[in-house]
């Protein structure tokens, strides 16, 4: 071995030594005592909570040291902390015990609400609550046994089969959901604006559902009467849809057949309708009067049968017909549209059946005449108010009451009546 490689292996060797003890020194915190560099506070906690000697120590989850020394006081432990040099950790920080894993080593995390000072220098005390422990793994473990006996094991068979057969064959539909579900993440994502004003008035839709509460109920209530009344009449609504088409086919068939002629009798009774507006009041006078007359002929009919009152229409004068339109000039009832003003009247005479304004009764030249078309009937009374005999008295219709009571002389009483009735 030459002196050059020698002088090479020695000149490792210590470099090596110097290294070695520098890491250690660094490790143990000898190199920062020595130059003065690095942080020393201290913490103080109810109990160890599973630190120890060398434990990291974390500022929001990086790491800023370790503890150093552990000391036992009255009120708990007392932990110094060699930070680095520079650690700027906030005094009101909350401080945590946290495991690394669910076996693993402790260490302590320091969670400052936000960045601001005043910071920790040498000397500082931080101090720590019960809130800063975790849960003592036997005490865990010592509940989680006592929860599990405390479950009854024919139940908990029950259970774990009823959610064997729940998510039985469902692997499909839940993969689809959980794809369906980072959509609608993306989507909301890729609204941001629209996703966060959602989640401002969804508060004020809550409480607007828990207002209507009752109406939601009762709303859900009567949805379930008719869901029931719609299940119990079934067969009935099957009968009615299978039947609907064939029903409306008939009815558009008919619509068709009846098309050339229903226009023309809706413009007929049109027609008629405006007529018996036009003379209401009479009409109503002559259904004040028919009835009278005919009861008042059956009273007075003697048991022999030989008296009868009869009321008939004589068509024997045709109707006048000169003045009007002929027929082959007459309107079809479908054709609605406007047209000109024809002064109809009739030209003809007497015995003719007379139609027009200027023969309606209560003319200019009689105004007494027909009277009873413009009359009002009482029937407590009796009275036709605004109709007068030839007197000028009232005319009254009054119940003659059941003149079967007077036998066989009832009939007398059509002649005698209406001489001695007011």
């Amino acid at each position: 071995m030459t002196r050059g490689v020698r002088i090479r292996i020695a000149a490792f060797l210590v470099l090596s030594a110097v290294g070695i003890v520098y890491v250690t020194a660094s490790y143990l915190g000898f190199v920062d005592k020595v130059l003065g560099r690095g942080l020393s506070v201290h913490a103080t906690l109810p109990t160890s909570g599973g630190l120890f000697e060398g434990s990291e120590v974390t500022y929001r989850g990086v790491k800023i040291g370790k503890i150093s020394a552990m000391h036992t006081t009255r009120d708990g432990v007392r932990l110094d902390l060699a930070l680095h040099d520079g650690t700027r950790l906030p005094l009101d920080s909350p401080m945590y015990v946290h495991n690394l894993s669910a076996v693993g080593e402790q260490y302590l995390d320091f969670e400052p609400p936000d960045d601001e000072g005043p910071y920790a220098a040498n000397g500082d005390t931080l101090a720590g609550s019960q809130d800063s422990l975790p849960v003592d793994e036997a005490d865990l473990l010592v509940e989680l046994d006592q929860f599990v006996g405390s479950v009854d094991k024919k139940n908990l068979q029950v259970t774990v089969k009823e959610l064997g057969d729940m998510f039985r064959d469902t692997g499909g539909p839940l993969q689809k959901l959980i794809d369906n579900g980072g959509k609608f993440v993306d989507e909301a994502a890729a609204h941001e604006d629209e996703t966060i004003s959602l989640l401002d008035h969804g508060l004020t839709v809550l409480r607007t559902q828990r207002d209507e509460g009752e109406n939601i109920k009762a709303f859900s209530r009567d949805l379930r009467l008719i869901t029931d009344s719609l299940r119990r009449s079934d067969g009935d609504l099957r009968t009615v849809l299978q039947g609907t088409p064939g029903t409306a086919r008939e009815i558009d068939a008919l619509l068709k057949d009846l098309g050339p002629t229903l226009p023309v009798l809706l413009g007929n009774a049109v027609s008629i309708n405006t007529v018996v507006v036009s003379h209401l009041a009479g009409i109503e006078q002559l259904l004040v009067t028919f009835p009278r007359t005919i009861s008042s002929g059956f009273t007075g009919t003697p048991p022999d049968g030989y008296g009868r009152v009869n009321l008939q229409f004589s068509n024997k004068v045709q109707p006048c017909t000169d003045g009007y339109k002929p027929k082959s000039q007459w309107r079809r009832g479908d054709q609605l549209s406007d047209s000109p003003i024809y002064p109809a009247q009739c030209n003809s005479p007497a015995p003719y059946n007379m139609r027009g304004g200027k023969y309606a009764p209560g003319g200019p030249n009689n105004s007494s005449v027909g009277r009873a078309y413009r009359a009002s009937y009482d029937p407590s009374t009796g009275i036709v108010y605004g109709a007068v005999d030839k007197d000028g008295r009232p005319v009254r219709f009054r119940d003659q009451g059941n003149l079967s009571v007077l036998g066989g002389d009832s009939w007398k009483w059509l002649l005698v009546g209406p001489v001695v009735s007011p």
